[in-house]
């Protein structure tokens, strides 16, 4: 159901009407009832008839009356019939047999539980986010859905969910994404689900972001394991290439200048030795030939 907006009239003027009619409808019935000789019983019957009259509007313009405040809405209805939705902001009056749901259209936003949950590689890991979302059309978020509020923090929850299991914890591959180290990928593909899933309850959500990443305390000590292997693997990779390099400029370096002729046997023990100190991971301690070089 689309919101349809609809006028209403200010209320002050409708509350200064209400007090003027309550106190005519007080003097009615006190005079009504009072001794009158000049007046027949007919006439007091019909101040008194005119008061509680005067008394009953008075009662039900004042029903009338609402609130509305900034960034609110007030959804109107008559016996179940959807009537409109005002928004103009102070104290309004409408049809005192209108009745009034308000819903704040107000920023909002929450953290979910942690959720423990299997990524797309099948560890368990523990997941929770942040949502900013705002109600943009009243009349879906009341009519569609019920309590649009608990609405939102399960389908927020159901949509985490289903991300998560959508994306391996780590990257495994180059241009792979992962929870850990995509976060405002992972973090708009969030938005998107859940925007689909509240897109019929009229709301309208602003961000979505991971605000708790880890794995499952059963299986946390081995991945760190796991993580510190990668780590030291990469390292030890770069180290293994940059000497290999350092290397082969050593021994061009060697062969461009006639330093000294190497042969093959030399050239291999060369690079064996270069290997071991620069790939080595604590300092070398050399032994000087004094003698002939071979």
């Amino acid at each position: 159901m689309k919101e349809r907006e609809i006028g209403s009239l200010p209320g002050i003027p409708f509350l200064l009407c209400v007090l003027v009619l309550a106190i005519v409808s007080a003097w009615m019935f006190v005079t009504g009832i009072g001794p009158d000789p000049d007046n027949a019983g007919v006439n007091s019957l019909a101040k008194v008839f005119g008061g509680i009259v005067l008394a009953t509007l008075s009662f039900l313009s004042l029903i009338g009356l609402y609130k509305v405040e900034p960034n609110q809405s007030v959804v109107l209805s008559l016996f179940g019939k959807y009537v409109g939705t005002v928004k103009a902001n102070g104290l309004r009056w409408n049809n005192p047999f209108y009745a009034k749901r308000k819903v704040s259209q107000r920023v909002r936003n929450f953290e979910s539980g942690k959720l423990k949950v299997n990524e797309l590689d099948g560890s368990p890991i523990e997941i929770a986010s942040v949502i900013v979302w705002q109600v943009v059309d009243a009349s879906e978020a009341v009519y569609n859905v019920d309590e649009y509020e608990t609405f939102v923090h399960i389908q927020s929850e159901s949509a985490l969910r289903a991300m998560a299991t959508s994306y391996p914890y780590d990257q495994h591959e180059e241009g792979q994404l992962s929870l850990r180290s995509h976060a405002t990928e992972i973090g708009e593909h969030l938005k998107k689900e859940l925007q689909e899933r509240l897109a019929d309850a009229g709301v309208q959500v602003l961000d979505a972001r991971i605000s708790h990443l880890a794995y499952a305390p059963e299986i946390a000590q081995a991945m760190l394991q796991r993580q510190q292997a990668n780590a030291i693997i990469a390292a030890r990779t770069r180290i293994v290439a940059g000497a290999v390099g350092m290397v082969e400029m050593a021994l061009q370096e060697l062969q461009k200048n006639g330093v000294v002729t190497l042969d093959e046997e030399r050239k291999a023990q060369m690079v064996s030795n270069l290997l071991v100190v620069l790939c080595g991971e604590r300092s070398t301690q050399p032994i000087v030939n004094a003698g002939s070089l071979y």
